[in-house]
């Protein structure tokens, strides 16, 4: 494999990284992603010297691993504020689902069974649905592919066969947010990856 063939594939590893970072902030029974995580860093360790690449491919490199340490910046701190919980107003503003919140009981919405206790158990958390807000499908495709894959990853959990690819999922939102806009008026569509009655739904909603 070439070196520019290596650096595409360490954009798509990273692109596909940001994707599974994403569904695992927004579904807190998801693993981190760190298998791929795991391949991009190798590349980024294997080039960092830059001592047979051309000024492009190392251009081309640290665009690259700029892009990997912002997003890790990042996924740090929502890794943090997940296993804490919010410590400060504005860490809410990372949109981390499945933490706890400030003030809340650890004992009281985590039980710990096989322990008597006097209280009542507190009821299951319900699970959050993916979702994701679209306004111009042809213009969003990492939104696009996000959904894609959350839907298709629940399917699996569920077990239900995952029917088509990227590409005709791609043009199903395109078409049905378009339609769904000219029906409405509405500025944007919200999809939503739900499960009801043991099944896995996208649901499409008109968002004003």
């Amino acid at each position: 494999m070439t070196i520019d063939e290596e650096l595409t594939l360490l954009d798509s590893n990273l692109r596909r990284l940001k994707i599974e970072y994403e569904i695992f902030f927004n579904n807190p029974t998801k693993r981190p992603p760190t298998d791929i995580e795991w391949k991009v860093l190798n590349l980024l360790r294997k080039f960092s010297d830059g001592g047979k690449m051309s000024f492009s491919q190392r251009y081309r490199y640290n665009e690259i691993a700029q892009r990997y340490a912002i997003y890790s910046d990042l996924w740090r701190k929502k890794s943090r504020i997940r296993e804490e919980g919010y410590r400060r107003p504005q860490d809410a503003l990372l949109s981390v689902q499945g933490v706890r919140l400030e003030g809340e009981n650890p004992a009281e919405t985590h039980p710990v069974y096989g322990i008597g206790h006097a209280a009542a158990p507190a009821p299951a958390r319900e699970e959050v649905p993916f979702a994701v807000q679209c306004s111009d499908a042809s213009a969003e495709k990492e939104k696009i592919e996000t959904l894609f894959h959350a839907l298709s990853d629940a399917k699996k959990q569920a077990g239900e066969a995952v029917s088509g690819n990227l590409d005709s999922f791609a043009a199903f939102v395109k078409k049905k947010t378009e339609q769904i806009r000219k029906q409405y008026g509405c500025h944007s569509v919200e999809y939503t990856v739900e499960k009801q009655d043991g099944h896995v739904r996208l649901k499409a909603k008109a968002k004003v």
